[in-house]
């Protein structure tokens, strides 16, 4: 159960990161197309600058304790093996590392004390981000079909996100790489629910696959598919899952820029105009008038 709750948290903080970043950058992008630059956090107002940040460390700060906790016991025949143990603590320094980065553009944005520029901050969370994907694929080959299946699809996504931060570390002007980055976002949180929902929910489980008894929810073989066949349905399934996930949040990005430009976009065009050039002389105005007045 408790795998399952930190499933479900850690998707709707990824979601909701990612749809904050999706408005906020298409918002900032049609206020100003020739000044846009992609931000690495966006402030909310002056009284809550720093409420996206302070939202996302205490996130990151809830997965930190989480796979520590679960990393600190190891029982074999429960399942929690020593690659579980290593595994865990292994997620947990890429967690802290993505900590550390937080906490450090709060306080140079806050303070003069650790001055981060924003191509220097895109450049080092990219390289978090592709740590994160190493470690994903390192460890699919120690886990079950199923669930390698899970992660490794989840380190791909952690990869195009590492390359969006690499793009926009050069070329912060970018805005699709910029949206791209939030797309991204929203759909590891989307699988990170798929996940929880696929490993550790009974109807949810693809047929041929089971969860063993005995055999503590949430760590390595928990969820295992016996015959072949059901291990390429399963994973067929996982690919088509995918798939309409990346469609969907491609339908939620055009649904969010749409509906920023109508309420941003095309509203600060029509509030926002230039008074028209004076060209009439006002001697030649004067001077129809008197030709009129003598006609």
């Amino acid at each position: 159960m408790a795998a399952l709750i930190y499933q479900l948290f850690s998707s709707s903080a990824l979601l909701a990161q990612g749809l904050f970043h999706l408005i906020s950058a298409t918002k900032n992008y049609l206020k100003s197309p020739r000044d846009y630059a992609a931000k690495p956090f966006h402030p909310i107002g002056a009284r809550f600058r720093h409420l996206q940040l302070y939202i996302a460390i205490l996130c990151l700060f809830v997965s930190f304790v989480y796979q520590l906790s679960i990393a600190s016991f190891s029982d074999p025949l429960a399942g929690r093996t020593p690659f579980h143990h290593f595994n865990s603590l292994q997620t947990a320094a890429v967690v802290f590392s993505f900590l550390v980065l937080a906490i450090a553009l709060v306080l140079s944005d806050a303070t003069a004390f650790l001055p981060v520029p924003s191509d220097l901050f895109f450049a080092v969370a990219s390289a978090l981000f592709f740590l994160q994907y190493s470690s994903s694929s390192s460890a699919v080959t120690h886990i079950s079909d199923l669930q390698s299946g899970l992660d490794s699809i989840s380190g791909r996504i952690a990869a195009f996100s590492s390359a969006m931060c690499l793009v926009l570390a050069f070329q912060p002007r970018l805005f699709i790489a910029d949206a791209a980055l939030g797309m991204s976002f929203c759909l590891q949180g989307f699988w990170a629910l798929q996940t929880g929902l696929t490993l550790y929910v009974d109807a949810f489980v693809p047929e041929g696959c089971h969860r063993l008894l005995g055999v503590v929810t949430g760590v390595e073989g928990s969820t295992k598919c016996e015959l072949d066949d059901s291990k390429l349905r399963a994973g067929a399934i996982l690919d088509l899952l995918f798939v309409l996930y990346v469609l969907f949040v491609l339908l939620i990005f055009l649904i969010v820029y749409c509906v920023v430009a109508k309420i941003f976009g095309v509203r600060s065009r029509l509030g926002s105009y230039e008074s028209l050039p004076n060209t009439l002389d006002s001697s030649h105005i004067q001077l129809k008038t008197i030709t009129g007045n003598q006609a």
